[in-house]
């Protein structure tokens, strides 16, 4: 491929070459952006990122045979070496996602894309919408915190929404794998990034907003997240939101997409959840809701979509009501049920396939369900601040628990303000706090823990503390009462502990396994 096919979305204030006769449009083997993976005749993209500066490896990538050079404005040296274009932009990570997607053949233009931000409730969500569309026929890839899934492929993600490269690559081996549909988690800071520049999204969905991921490395401010958040709705056909969340008009200020709503509170939400009923059951816990609303146009998706609509839709023109049960305790797993209907109504999915689909759905780490007692629950779930333990707990007290137990701990190199607002939710939700470790990183785990405690003694909630995660986790199930539900926070489906850079294998359900088989446990 040319590099002015690859350049053709990208406004490129100047090409230029650094005094020789290099040819200005060569042919171009691949797109980089790791100097380390730099190979003959490719285009090299210069990343401005918060630990290195592409830009200085310009001198290695020319001399490893690098093609072209995507340069940002403001960063150039003032020395460029011969033998390769220079192309220079305002912003090469909204270069990288643009060449990305014109390397591999705008595969987002032949497959529909449904995007879903929001503090809470991204990956349930986006999990849920694949089982649906799966059961109705409608093969459908995923990007998200837990990992990448390209039919049965399986690949670990190390970020909610990957580099935009991967992005492109992702969604074109969906396509050559005969997916019809890509759901995906979008984060903030994906948003911020540009790592979904360029993805003419079909449904652009915002579940709720908390404040998260402010601080060093994040978001500077709440401001900043919010705006993040809300760029998703100029990027999309159709937007769902949540009506129920203050912020939703925020989020739509400058919105560009139609808007769908989605709610339990707001009357005036376009699809509505009534009638919620929780079900506790001895080591389990569910609930049960009534999903209704008016009709929904299938017509205007892209690629396939409405062919595939077509073939599995029911009446949509008429009122849409559907009973619905979930494997998944709580207010907000309705919540996030009831995006997952608004979505796969556009796809014309027969109710009684939602309904099904539904009924099955668990998602590994969230409110997740680990058998151990008759006489009490134990869960583990991914709450890793205030906001979503908060939420959890909430939804737990719902069950009107014995006790309410909660472990957990906070990531180290991470905002403190975390740390005490975590101690302080749990001192006021939980009736019984086991503090521990959870990810270091470079921080002493025992100095992460008093900030918790800080947070804990602003309320009158008992605690104690136990450093090893192991040991806390044996500690609760050793101590469990009948009626209680003891929450495992923090880590979902993580399976490592991160110490000093190192991240060594840990794993809340292979804890609880090894604590029950070595007898720690008195049940």
């Amino acid at each position: 491929m040319r590099l002015s096919k690859v350049l053709e979305r990208l406004e490129v204030l100047r090409l230029f070459t650094a005094g020789s006769e290099t040819e200005l449009d060569p042919e171009i083997s691949a797109v980089v952006f790791d100097s380390r993976k730099v190979v003959p005749g490719c285009l090299f993209v210069c990343i401005v990122g918060n630990n290195t500066d592409g830009h200085k490896y310009i001198p290695d990538v020319v001399a490893a045979g690098a093609a072209a050079v995507l340069v940002e404005a403001g960063h150039l040296p003032e020395l460029l070496p011969e033998g390769a274009v220079y192309a220079e932009v305002a912003n090469t990570r909204r270069g990288l996602a643009l060449a990305s997607a014109a390397w591999f053949g705008y595969p987002a233009e032949h497959l529909p894309v449904i995007g879903i931000t929001g503090t809470k409730g991204k990956t349930t969500t986006t999990y849920m919408v694949k089982a649906i569309l799966d059961a109705a026929g409608i093969p459908t890839g995923l990007i998200g915190t837990i990992e990448i899934i390209i039919k049965d492929e399986h690949i670990h993600a190390t970020h909610t929404t990957p580099e935009s490269y991967f992005v492109q690559e992702y969604l074109a081996r969906m396509l050559a794998a005969g997916c019809k549909c890509c759901v995906m988690e979008v984060s903030s800071q994906a948003l911020m990034l540009d790592r979904t520049a360029g993805i003419p999204f079909e449904i652009g969905v915002f579940t709720n907003l908390g404040r998260d991921h402010i601080g060093k490395g994040e978001h500077k401010d709440f401001e900043d997240y919010l705006h993040c958040k809300s760029l998703l709705f100029k990027q999309c056909k159709i937007g769902l939101v949540n009506l129920d969340d203050p912020y939703v008009q925020r989020i739509l200020e400058n919105a560009t997409c139609r808007v769908e709503t989605f709610g339990v509170d707001s009357e005036d939400a376009n699809l509505r959840a009534t009638n919620i009923e929780h079900i506790h059951e001895p080591g389990y816990l569910g609930v049960r809701f009534e999903a209704v609303a008016g009709s929904v146009p299938t017509a205007g998706l892209a690629g396939d979509a409405e062919e595939s609509a077509s073939k599995v839709a029911g009446d949509s023109s008429s009122d849409f009501h559907l009973s619905v049960t979930l494997q998944i305790p709580g207010k907000f797993s309705v919540y996030n049920a009831l995006t997952a209907i608004g979505i796969c109504r556009h796809f014309g999915v027969p109710a009684d396939v939602m309904k099904e689909a539904l009924a099955n759905a668990r998602v590994r780490g969230r409110v997740e369900l680990v058998p151990v007692s008759d006489k009490y629950t134990l869960l583990i779930d991914y709450a890793h601040n205030a906001m979503a333990l908060e939420s959890l707990l909430k939804t737990l007290r719902d069950y009107h628990p014995h006790r309410l137990v909660s472990v957990f701990g906070c990531g180290g190199n991470r905002a403190t303000d975390r740390r005490f607002k975590m101690g302080e939710v749990s001192g006021k939700e939980a009736d019984f706090t086991i503090i521990t470790s959870d990810n270091p990183r470079f921080e002493e785990p025992e100095a992460i823990m008093a900030d918790i405690r800080t947070g804990m003694q602003r309320t009158n909630g008992k605690f104690i503390e136990i450093v090893d995660r192991k040991e806390a986790i044996a500690y609760a199930i050793a101590h469990g009462e009948p009626g209680d539900i003891i929450v495992i926070a923090g880590k979902g489906h993580e399976d490592y502990q991160e110490i000093r850079g190192v991240r060594y294998p840990m794993d809340d359900r292979e804890l609880v396994r090894e604590i029950l088989e070595e007898g720690k446990a008195l049940l």
